[in-house]
């Protein structure tokens, strides 16, 4: 059975291994076994409560209970922006208008906002290829929004998610190579390294401060701006069954769209219900549609696809379902 469960330091291998497999673009899984190292320790004090809320990075595993293998990965951030602004750029439209031609012109134009501050992140969404079926992926990114409906005071209002932007059949950014890259003057490598093994000053120093108007860019880059990675289609389009928008901001490296929701309006989040679990024998029936489980604390929290029985006000699960979440008959588990 897939398990999500909560990271913890001696998830690194199997992390430093996802992070390799994630390729070119992935910026919230660098490379780097320390920066991931110190990505797991900030985790396992998040599940303990030992930061602020709007501090907190939460590192979710997706676990193979049968052989203990690793096989995703995702991320969920207390607050973005609150040290560091977090920057994006908005596409705008500015007006021209000349009384002596006669003449009104509307340019498109990137402009450099940070306006996502104080909004709660889910993130670093990464399967192995050989379990990008059969409802892992919806199992990982959904057991993140029932960690947030479970403990909604430690999240904001808000929540937020930046995909992956478009790369060419040459593995190359046309967006960075267009115009992002014009700014930085570093190759785009280094910079996706930069975001998360400094403090970002670089940004703040280098990036443009005035509109960029999208006419005197190359085609290639303005058909970039908004578009997500072939590898993260299947991503947005969960986003957009749980309520997921696009918000107008784009990835100021490789122009990837964020979307955004209401907390509370989240499809899983609104859907959740709690109720006592006791053990019993569950049939599933043919093409029956799983539901998420989870184990609603924070330190304890689990989450799986499973059928489900509800009868008599409680839920009705499997011994061995039970023992994979961590609940006892009697607990309250949530079901969606």
């Amino acid at each position: 059975m897939l398990v999500v469960r909560p990271a913890g330091p001696a998830d690194i291998d199997a992390l430093l291994d996802l992070a390799f497999l994630s390729g070119k673009g992935f910026t919230s899984l660098p490379e780097d076994r320390a920066v991931l190292t110190e990505r797991l320790a900030l985790s396992e004090q998040s599940f303990a409560r030992d930061l602020p809320a709007s501090e907190a990075w939460y590192t979710l595993m997706l676990e193979d209970t049968a052989t203990g293998s690793i096989e995703g990965v995702a991320s969920i951030k207390g607050g973005v922006g609150l040290h560091r602004p977090h920057y994006s750029f908005r596409v705008m439209t500015l007006a021209q208008y000349s009384s002596a031609t006669g003449t009104r012109f509307d340019h498109q134009a990137l402009v450099l906002v940070n306006e996502c501050t104080g909004a709660s992140e889910v993130g670093s969404l990464f399967l192995r290829p050989r379990k990008r079926q059969a409802g892992a992926g919806s199992l990982l990114a959904r057991a993140r929004y029932a960690l947030i409906g479970a403990n909604a005071g430690l999240f904001a209002p808000t929540i937020m998610a930046e995909l992956r932007g478009w790369f060419d059949e040459r593995d190359e950014s046309p967006f960075w190579n267009g115009i992002a890259g014009k700014f930085f003057r570093l190759p785009f490598e280094d910079a996706d390294r930069m975001i998360t093994a400094t403090d970002g000053q670089f940004i703040l120093d280098l990036a443009p401060r005035h509109p960029i108007y999208l006419e005197l860019c190359a085609p290639s880059a303005r058909e970039a701006i908004g578009k997500v990675h072939r590898h993260g289609e299947r991503a947005l389009a969960m986003l957009e069954d749980e309520g997921f928008t696009r918000s107008g901001l784009i990835d100021i490296f490789d122009g990837g769209p964020t979307v955004t929701a209401t907390r509370d309006h989240i499809r899983t989040i609104r859907n959740a219900r709690s109720l006592p679990v006791q053990a019993g024998k569950v049939e599933a029936q043919a093409n029956e549609r799983l539901s998420l489980v989870a184990n609603p604390g924070l330190a304890g929290f689990r989450a799986v696809l499973t059928p489900v029985r509800i009868g008599e006000g409680a839920l009705i699960l499997p011994e061995e379902t039970l023992a994979v979440l961590g609940a006892r008959p009697g607990d309250i588990l949530t079901v969606s």
